[in-house]
């Protein structure tokens, strides 16, 4: 399984970016992770085979979680982006049926994507 992540990079405070991660073959449930500076790696959204979707509370309101199921594609946009989102995230996936935001419910991951975000 190939789960391969892309877009990211620098914006400014305010400011957007969105995130791509295209997976081969399809996988059921994807979401994305993130590890910030200081701070172990945390959830940001998943979406199961159903639609399902979950949100981590810094998220929610900001990013956005879609998918694109006909070319195994997931996208994250985050909005209101702020200095304190800068990390790296990683695009993850599981066969399964999961909108989980815990790193085990995945098998599949992906080599991750920085974000810088300056003040």
């Amino acid at each position: 399984v190939e789960v391969v992540e892309s877009g990211g990079g620098s914006v400014q405070a305010g400011g957007s970016l969105r995130l791509s991660c295209a997976t081969t073959p399809y996988m059921r449930s994807m979401a994305w992770f993130r590890q910030v500076p200081g701070k172990v790696r945390e959830g940001v959204t998943a979406i199961n085979g159903d639609g399902l979707m979950s949100y981590a509370t810094f998220a929610k309101g900001r990013f956005t979680i879609s998918r694109d199921t006909a070319k195994n594609t997931l996208h994250l946009q985050m909005g209101s982006l702020q200095p304190e989102d800068t990390g790296i995230y990683t695009c993850a996936a599981t066969n399964g049926s999961s909108n989980s935001l815990y790193a085990f419910a995945y098998t599949f991951w992906g080599q991750g994507i920085r974000v810088d975000v300056s003040s």
